[in-house]
């Protein structure tokens, strides 16, 4: 088995995978979402001349319970991301704790807190037990977007991006690359603000952003959403000196997104993320063969045939 089969077989393995395959049995039993489809990274509820987003997420217990005011931190961090990923930007937050005692939950509260001072995002609400079994953390957000990033408009011919905040480091055996919690004061918020100016810009329609699924997980998650297939040169995914690729491809980073884009724009949108000092590149193109194959070098690998079976989306909420 070549090197690329074992990293394909260590991802299809892997435990983001397997969070985000269960997706597409949830929106099933959820049913027809109506005129919002369900599957992006929030949900967009037209208002007014653009779209109100609304998201949540949900924590692993273990996460919570060994690094807590990470915890409270990424609830705020990851919300936003989802929000940046639409195109929009953030009004508030809100968050439900619970924790075995006081003193874990505050943990999980002075990172919250600390977050959303950095990213300058209100906490209005919210609910607590800190009386609970073990501990847990779940947050939402609500923001505004004039004009949408999807998960639904990839299409065939595009050049898939990758843009990644490499100036961080893991802080512990978590897969967690920290790039945010000693950033300069103002530099998370602007950054994510790029997100916003490139769907205002029409420079971009097309994104997600990279979540525990890590950075081929998430890539599929948009191909399934949009329908169409997709090629990726592993080795050009913007990645941090000395650190193996099979742990990078399966990490969550503080900053990262997924992008389809037209030929004409990948050069302004490679532009504008190298201004903010964030690391990126074309990575692969955009196919309809409704397959993920991963490339390095001559080497070819199908991940997963889309057209057998779906990622995270359910067949009826699929948008071409």
């Amino acid at each position: 088995m070549t090197a690329l089969e074992q990293l394909a077989d260590a991802l299809r393995e892997s435990r983001g995978f397997a969070h985000k395959a269960d997706i597409a049995d949830v929106v099933a039993r959820l049913g027809p979402p109506g005129a919002i489809a369900n599957g992006d990274d929030c949900a967009a509820i037209p208002e007014g001349d653009g779209h109100l987003l609304f998201a949540i997420e949900g924590f692993v217990d273990d996460f919570v319970a060994a690094q807590p005011w990470f915890a409270g931190w990424c609830g705020v961090m990851v919300n936003l991301a989802d929000i940046a990923a639409m195109g929009g930007r953030p009004l508030a937050v809100v968050d439900a704790l619970w924790s075995p005692g006081a003193e874990p939950g505050r943990q999980v509260l002075d990172g919250l807190a600390a977050a959303a001072r950095a990213y300058g995002v209100p906490i209005v609400g919210g609910h607590s037990n800190c009386r609970a079994a073990r501990a847990g953390l779940a947050v939402a957000v609500l923001g505004r977007a004039t004009r949408l990033l999807t998960s639904f408009a990839a299409r065939p011919g595009d050049t898939l991006v990758m843009a990644i905040d490499l100036r961080g480091a893991y802080d512990s055996e978590q897969p967690f690359w920290n790039a945010a919690t000693r950033a300069p004061a103002g530099r998370a918020r602007a950054d994510f603000e790029l997100l916003a100016e490139l769907a205002e810009s029409g420079l971009a329609d097309a994104a997600k952003d990279i979540s525990m699924a890590g950075a081929i997980g998430t890539t599929l998650m948009l191909a399934d959403g949009s329908q169409v297939g997709a090629s990726i040169e592993v080795d050009a995914i913007p990645r941090p000196e000395g650190v193996p690729l099979a742990r990078w491809l399966q990490t969550f980073p503080s900053f990262g997104f997924v992008l389809s884009l037209r030929e004409s724009t990948v050069e302004p949108v490679l532009q504008r993320f190298a201004k903010r000092g964030i690391a990126a590149a074309a990575v692969g193109e955009v196919d309809a063969s409704r397959r993920l194959t991963l490339r390095r070098g001559s080497e070819r690998v199908e991940l997963w045939n889309l057209a057998e079976h779906s990622f995270v989306i359910a067949p009826e909420a699929a948008h071409g």
